[in-house]
């Protein structure tokens, strides 16, 4: 459980990467994991740029004391970026992954063609709006664009009143049944009318991109995958999961971008290094991009971590990475 507290004279800190002395978030934290340094992180970035009004407004919005997690599950307290359906044809629907019916959101060009397919793994809040919109961005990129809701079976997260409710949820998830979902995508995919079935790419955010650099190794159908800001040594546990990226980087498959933010709390700038590396020494195609000062989630434009500038620059690169070896 994360609580935090905001004082009327706060503290100041220079911000190196601003150049600006900005108000200090306290924060008081009882679980020192990575994934909860993380939510420090996108915390310690939420004051940056506004009043303690318009902060405290926007945190008051959902009626939650987690930045991140309030405005995740309730969009309309954040400045969400929204990408419309006009000229895509945009759709839910569920794709069977051994006896369960995973929730999916698809999209792509309207006109009749066949495209190269992005699959969009979520963060760990799921498919709620925001990644839903990216899905739709891929569309408008030139891709058959498909995300899903790993955490179905446990009735999702967003009605979840706090983050240690949904890290309850989200760890207990093993890394098997998801790639087997992804699997179960990945046929759908390549049966879909709309789609190139030869030319298949993932990606995803924050356990997105954890989960993007495990399905890398795991799959053999893809061509490309980028990571946004995906841990590389996460915590083992028994029955959940047994390596991680960096444990398993000689085997993934496809080219690989890495884009991470050089003031994410939750990741070493080393151990970004050291995954290209590895990558390389390995004969394998690879790239990881650092920008300097962005934190954790920097292109979740739905709430304070976003770093327009970076945020802009990373999914050009993206987009980029897919034209060149999807398209």
């Amino acid at each position: 459980m994360i609580a935090f507290s905001l004082s009327s004279n706060p503290l100041y800190r220079y911000n190196e990467f601003t150049k600006k002395q900005i108000p200090v978030v306290i924060l008081l934290i009882t679980d020192r994991s990575k994934e909860v340094v993380m939510v420090e992180d996108w915390i310690a970035n939420a004051y940056e740029g506004m009043s303690r009004r318009q902060f405290l407004a926007r945190m008051g919005a959902a009626g939650a004391g987690l930045v991140g997690f309030a405005i995740a599950a309730n969009p309309v307290a954040g400045e969400v970026i929204t990408t419309p359906t006009e000229g895509l044809k945009a759709a839910e629907g569920k794709v069977p992954s051994g006896d369960f019916q995973i929730p999916i959101y698809e999209a792509h060009n309207a006109a009749t063609g066949k495209y190269p397919v992005v699959l969009v793994i979520p963060e760990v809040f799921g498919m709620h709006e925001h990644i839903k919109d990216i899905t739709r961005r891929f569309a408008r990129d030139g891709y058959l664009s498909i995300t899903f809701e790993p955490y179905a079976r446990e009735g999702g997260v967003l009605h979840l009143p706090d983050m240690a409710s949904v890290r309850k949820v989200v760890d207990s998830v093993p890394d098997g049944r998801v790639m087997g979902d992804l699997d179960a995508l990945v046929a759908y995919a390549k049966a879909h009318p709309m789609a190139r079935a030869d030319r298949i790419g993932v990606t995803g955010f924050c356990r997105g991109g954890l989960y993007t650099l495990l399905f890398a190794a795991h799959s053999r159908e893809l061509k490309g995958a980028v990571a946004w800001y995906g841990q590389l040594r996460p915590a083992k546990t028994p029955g959940i999961r047994t390596a991680g990226p960096l444990d398993i980087s000689t085997q993934i498959n496809s080219p690989v971008l890495g884009l991470y933010g050089e003031a994410d709390l939750g990741i070493p700038v080393a151990d970004v290094k050291e995954m290209e590396a590895t990558l390389k020494n390995a004969g394998k195609t690879a790239e990881f991009v650092i920008y300097p000062g962005a934190p954790h989630a920097f292109l979740a434009d739905y709430r304070p971590s976003y770093r327009a500038e970076a945020a802009k620059d990373a999914w050009g690169r993206c987009v980029a990475w897919f034209n060149k070896y999807l398209k």
